[in-house]
């Protein structure tokens, strides 16, 4: 069935499940077997930037969380692409939101030096900009959603950019990889006739590599918080423990 709106379906079997991909054909745990196995991509796009983190000595409790989201996105979207249920849902979109609002505070924060309550008006502007994009699932395969976070790469990258942090180009090929993954989202509801499989694996993979970008980015332009007269080594950035 064309992937548009999400589709519960009650079977014999009395399992409810959602109907929302051109993979998926009926219930069953290996449904989705490409949309499931490209998750792994998550995990190696936080492994990646770990060692990154690991190799410039940062190991911030925001940054651990951080790495952590990224990790809980690849098994919230592997549960909903294997379970495809209302439960599972929400543990595959929960993460990503959380992992938006604390990248786009620590960027803020961190990568800018942005004060705190400049990073807690980014925030909440962002936030209500998702929550609004929310109420419009049936429009763009409900990827409209996803605006506020192309918007958030284009404008944090022009200002990477600029402000010639290493590696300068990285959130301006996030951003590039990231409308490239979202026009593929888009697209697997209209190719279901003619390419049976979808295209929402590539999203993963594209999104995976997104994240990898953001966070090296973060990392590479990390800038340590700033310290009063005489404070001592307890707020500096702590390195990653490595056991």
């Amino acid at each position: 069935m064309p992937a548009g709106a999400a589709v519960a379906r009650d079977e014999p079997t009395a399992v409810t499940y959602l109907d929302l991909y051109c993979e998926r054909l009926g219930p069953g745990l290996l449904a989705e077997p490409l949309n499931a196995i490209t998750n792994a991509g998550f995990f190696l796009a936080a492994w990646l930037a770990l060692t990154t983190a690991r190799l410039r000595g940062l190991g911030s409790r925001q940054l651990r969380i951080l790495l952590a989201l990224a990790v809980a996105i690849g098994i919230g979207s592997a549960l909903f692409h294997t379970f495809a249920t209302p439960w599972a849902r929400v543990l595959d979109e929960s993460p990503i939101l959380l992992f938006q609002l604390l990248f786009m505070w620590m960027y803020l924060r961190r990568g800018i030096g942005a004060p705190r309550w400049v990073a807690a008006g980014g925030i909440v502007g962002y936030l209500a900009g998702a929550l609004y994009c929310r109420q419009f699932p049936h429009l763009l395969n409900g990827s409209l959603v996803y605006a506020p976070a192309l918007a958030l790469t284009v404008s944090l990258g022009v200002y990477h950019w600029l402000d010639r942090k290493p590696e300068r180009w990285l959130l301006l090929a996030a951003s590039v990889t990231l409308a490239a993954a979202v026009f593929l989202r888009i697209l697997d509801a209209s190719v279901c006739d003619r390419f049976p499989i979808g295209t929402h694996f590539l999203w993963h993979l594209l999104v995976a590599a997104v994240i990898y970008l953001s966070l090296r980015a973060l990392v590479l332009g990390w800038r340590p918080p700033r310290r009063h007269a005489g404070a001592d080594s307890g707020l500096r950035d702590q390195p990653l423990d490595r056991t």
